[in-house]
């Protein structure tokens, strides 16, 4: 989902609200694989063709927002641009050990909010994709004495894997144009 798309309003019936658990729950799930250093767990819940990305982010004068605000996917520098195969490559390096910027292993706390199903096709009781945006806040300590905190949007695409979900694509928008870490490791 393109982070700027605005989607129409679901009807909040019952199917919807037990969708929106269902959600909540996996997303609740893979923070808790993230925080325990359960990485292939999280790998697990990425889709073969996760489209995992997070634009830079600029400061543009208004009324320029939609257009500019974040680097476009297909062009420009980004934080992450990466599918499954990379997403590995990143968990295999972090768990080697030798990792410069993750021995000692940080320590992490995901938190998850706001969640949202903001789409469901072909519908809520029998979606085959589901459209989410959550808001999350990351923290991250690393070495003794460095503290991150990483806050923003999330705008993931699900897909039903057996009696649970796979993320297929996953946006994250983090709300500063400035990364304040030394270092970006963290999962979102």
């Amino acid at each position: 989902m393109d982070a700027n798309t605005t989607l129409p309003k679901m009807k909040r019936d019952d199917a919807y609200f037990r969708l929106r658990q269902e959600v909540e729950e996996f997303f609740f799930e893979e923070a808790t694989c993230l925080d325990e250093r359960r990485f292939d767990d999280w790998l697990d819940l990425m889709h073969e063709d996760i489209f995992y990305y997070m634009p830079m982010r600029y400061n543009v004068k208004f009324g320029m927002h939609s257009e500019k605000e974040n680097s476009p996917e297909d062009s420009g520098i980004s934080w992450f641009n990466e599918d499954k195969w990379t997403l590995e490559k990143r968990v295999q390096q972090i768990m080697t050990g030798v990792h410069y910027a993750e021995e000692p292993l940080s320590r992490l706390s995901h938190l998850i909010t706001n969640v949202q199903v903001r789409g469901a096709s072909p519908d809520t009781a029998s979606a085959t994709e589901i459209k989410t945006l959550c808001r999350f806040h990351i923290y991250q300590n690393r070495v003794e004495n460095e503290e991150y905190h990483f806050v923003g949007r999330r705008y993931d695409t699900l897909v039903p894997a057996g009696d649970s979900f796979q993320v297929i694509r996953r946006e994250i928008l983090l709300e500063q144009n400035v990364l304040l870490a030394k270092c970006l490791t963290a999962f979102f």
